[in-house]
C-alpha cells in the first residue's frame, strides 16, 4: 500500500537503530524504538474505532510520545489536528466541534475539566502528558509494534492547523500529504541537511514550525534532535556544543544572547541558525553575529503554506528580509484592490503559488474562495515588497496597516527607526481611533531598564527620518509587549488596550 507521507520520510527509517531522538535525560530513543511506538498508538486509534480521513484533535504537552502520536497519525491515515496548550476550554469546544474530530487528547491533569465539553459534543477522550504516562499510553502496552500502513494519496489531508483567529472565528487550514512533503523534501536541499546534522529543537509541536518544518526535515534528511521539552536556556546553552543545526523564535536568540556563555567557542560546532514565526530585529542579527560568528538565517513562512521564502544558505543573509522565494516556490506583489502585480520596491499584499500552498479552510468554501484564487496563488494578508535585488521584505499584515487622514502608514518603517534609537529594546507601532483622522499612529516601546530611552529625543530622530503623517502622536512605555506563544506581538491586544487613548473624555 502507498501512503505518500510515510513513504518519503518514515519508511526509510524502519528496522533502522540510528538515533532520533536525544532526551533531556540523556536517554536517546531511535528511528526504529520511535516508529514501533507509534504502530502501537495507531493501533489503539484504530481500534477506537478511527478511519483514515477522521480527525484527531490533540492538546497535549511536548514529549516523544507526542510526536510519536503525530506519526501513529500519518500511518493510519489519520487526519492530525494539533492544538495551542494556552486553549481554553471554550476555545477548544469550539475547535473540537467545527473539525468534526473523532478522538480528543488532553493532558491528564486537565481531563477532569475537559471531559465534560468533550463528552457534550460526543466525542472520545484519552490522555497522554508530557511524561508519557495517561491513558493513551497505557492502551499501547499490549498492542503490536507493527502496523499495516494505511493507503493514502499525495492529495489526501495530512493535518487541520487552524489560524490564531484575532479576526473572525478561526479558520481551519487543510494541509495535504503533497503539501508536508514537498516543503520538508526542498528545504532540507536548500539548507544542506545531511544525514549527520543535529537539531537543537526547543519550539512547541503544535505549530508548524516545531513540526512540519523542524521534524519533518529532519526525517527528510535522516538527522536527529536534541529534543527539549522547552525553551530553557540552561539546556539550550548545554545543547549547542553537541549539535550542528538550531531552529528558533527571535526570543530565543535574544535569551541567548542575554547569556554571558553564549560565545564563539560553545557555537564553533554549529553550522546554521534558523529564526522564523515573527520579525528579527536587525540589532539581534548584528549582536548575534558579533558574538558567535554566526548570521542568523531568517525564512517566511505561514500556516497555511507552511516555509515560502528564504535567505540564501550561501550568500548575503540580509537582515530586515525574508530571502527569495524558495525553490518552486512563486511569490509576487499585487494591488489589494486590483490585483495587479507591482514591480519592484512597491508595496502591496504578498501572494504565493506552489506545491506548499494548502487545499483550502475546512468547511469554508467562501473564505477559501475570497483567499485562494484560481490560478493556485494564495492571497497572504501580508503586505510587503520584494526589492531591486529580488529579496522579500515583510512590512506588515494587511490588518495591521494604519490609515490616518487619507495616508497608507505601514507600521514597519517606523518600527524600524524607533528600534534603532537608544534605550529602546524593540517596538511595536499600531493605529487607534482619532476623532480627526480617523486613526492614527502610536507607538509603544519596550525600555532599556539599564539606560531608559529619552523621548524628546527619539521624536526628533522620528522627523529628522520619517514623512510628518507618519509620526507616532505618542509614545507608551512598557515592560514588555504582548506576544503568543511562537512569539508573535498580538497587536490586537494592544489596539484593544489603547483604543481610547485619543477618544476618550
Amino acid at each position: 500500500m502507498s501512503n505518500h507521507l510515510y513513504d518519503r520520510l518514515f519508511k526509510t527509517h524502519e528496522c533502522q537503530a540510528t538515533p532520533f531522538l536525544h532526551l533531556a535525560d540523556g536517554k536517546v530513543i531511535t528511528h526504529d524504538a520511535f516508529l514501533k511506538q507509534a504502530a502501537q498508538i495507531a493501533h489503539v486509534l484504530t481500534d477506537a474505532g478511527l478511519v483514515p480521513g477522521d480527525r484527531l484533535a490533540v492538546q497535549i504537552e511536548k514529549s516523544p510520545e507526542a510526536l510519536a502520536l503525530y506519526a501513529a497519525c500519518v500511518q493510519a491515515g489519520i487526519v492530525f489536528l494539533p492544538l495551542n496548550t494556552g486553549y481554553t476550554a471554550d476555545e477548544l469546544r469550539y475547535f473540537v466541534d467545527d473539525s468534526g474530530a473523532g478522538m480528543f487528547i488532553c493532558d491528564p491533569h486537565r481531563e477532569a475539566a475537559l471531559r465534560p465539553v468533550i463528552t457534550a459534543l460526543n466525542v472520545s477522550l484519552e490522555t497522554l502528558g508530557g511524561d508519557g504516562t495517561g491513558s493513551l499510553m497505557a492502551r499501547c502496552a499490549s498492542m503490536d509494534t507493527r502496523f499495516a500502513i494505511v493507503h493514502r494519496s499525495s492529495d489526501d489531508l495530512a493535518a487541520l492547523l487552524y489560524t490564531s483567529g484575532t479576526t473572525g472565528r478561526s479558520k481551519g487550514a487543510m494541509l495535504t500529504q503533497a503539501n508536508l512533503v514537498s516543503n520538508a523534501e526542498t528545504l532540507a536541499e536548500y539548507w544542506r541537511f545531511t544525514p549527520s546534522d543535529v537539531l537543537l529543537h526547543a519550539l512547541p509541536i503544535f505549530h508548524t514550525h516545531g513540526l512540519f518544518v523542524a521534524t519533518n526535515v529532519i526525517l527528510a534528511s535522516g538527522g536527529s534532535m536534541i529534543f527539549l521539552p522547552k525553551f530553557d536556556l540552561d539546556a539550550m546553552l548545554d545543547g549547542l556544543p553537541r549539535a550542528t543545526v538550531m531552529m528558533g523564535v527571535p526570543t530565543f536568540y535574544t535569551r541567548l544572547l542575554g547569556d554571558a556563555r553564549l560565545t564563539r567557542d560553545l557555537t564553533r560546532h554549529m553550522r546554521l541558525f534558523i529564526s522564523g514565526s515573527a520579525p528579527l530585529l536587525t540589532e539581534t542579527h548584528v549582536q548575534f553575529e558579533g558574538r558567535t560568528g554566526h548570521r542568523i538565517l531568517e525564512r517566511y513562512g505561514m500556516t497555511e503554506t507552511n516555509m515560502n521564502s528564504s535567505n540564501p544558505y550561501d550568500g548575503d543573509r540580509r537582515a530586515g528580509t525574508v530571502g527569495f522565494p524558495l525553490p518552486g516556490v512563486e511569490i509576487k506583489i499585487t494591488d489589494p484592490d486590483t490585483a495587479v502585480t507591482l514591480g519592484p520596491e512597491q508595496i502591496g499584499q504578498i501572494e504565493v503559488r506552489g506545491p506548499n500552498v494548502f487545499k483550502g479552510y475546512w468547511q469554508m468554501p467562501e473564505k477559501t474562495a475570497a483567499e485562494l484564487r484560481e490560478d493556485g496563488f494564495f492571497i497572504t494578508g501580508d503586505l510587503g515588497k520584494i526589492d531591486a535585488n529580488g529579496y522579500v521584505h515583510i512590512v506588515g499584515r494587511e490588518k495591521d496597516l494604519i490609515i490616518s487622514g487619507g495616508y497608507n502608514i505601514y507600521p514597519k518603517e517606523i518600527e524600524g527607526v524607533l528600534d534603532d534609537q537608544p534605550g529602546v529594546i524593540e517596538s511595536a507601532v499600531i493605529g487607534v481611533p482619532h476623532p480627526d483622522f480617523g486613526e492614527t499612529v502610536l507607538g509603544v516601546i519596550v525600555a532599556d531598564p539599564a539606560a531608559p530611552p529619552d523621548l524628546e529625543a527619539i521624536g526628533h530622530a522620528v522627523g529628522d527620518t520619517l514623512a510628518r503623517f507618519k509620526h507616532p502622536r505618542r509614545l507608551i512605555v512598557v515592560d514588555s509587549l504582548p506576544r503568543n506563544t511562537m512569539g508573535k506581538v498580538q497587536k490586537n491586544i494592544l489596539r484593544d488596550m489603547y483604543r481610547a487613548t485619543f477618544t476618550s473624555g
